[in-house]
Formats: C-alpha cells, sequence, structure tokens
C-alpha cells in the first residue's frame, strides 16, 4: 500500500493503472471462486429447489 502512495506521488496515471489492475485481479479471483463453488457445491440456484 505504501508503495502505491508512493506512486501515485511521483505518477498518479501509472497508480491509477495499478490500482485498476488490483481490481481486474480482485474481480477475477472472486469469479474463479464462484464458479468453484458451484462446481464443488453444485447447483446454487435457489429457484431449482
Amino acid at each position: 500500500m505504501l508503495a502505491l502512495l508512493l506512486l501515485f506521488i511521483i505518477s498518479p496515471f501509472a497508480a491509477l493503472a495499478s490500482l485498476m489492475m488490483i481490481v481486474f485481479v480482485s474481480a477475477f479471483f472472486s469469479l474463479l471462486g464462484n464458479l468453484f463453488q458451484v462446481i464443488i457445491g453444485g447447483d446454487t440456484d435457489p429457484k431449482g429447489s
């Protein structure tokens, strides 16, 4: 986090780009976790029960 703040002081555009990369990576891992949960737990759709 300190490196991100330092990068924001030096170059705001580079800091925003790195923040965007962090958001993309976290969204990808969230999607991967959801897919893994569906594969392990089966159907998670509540209306199908």
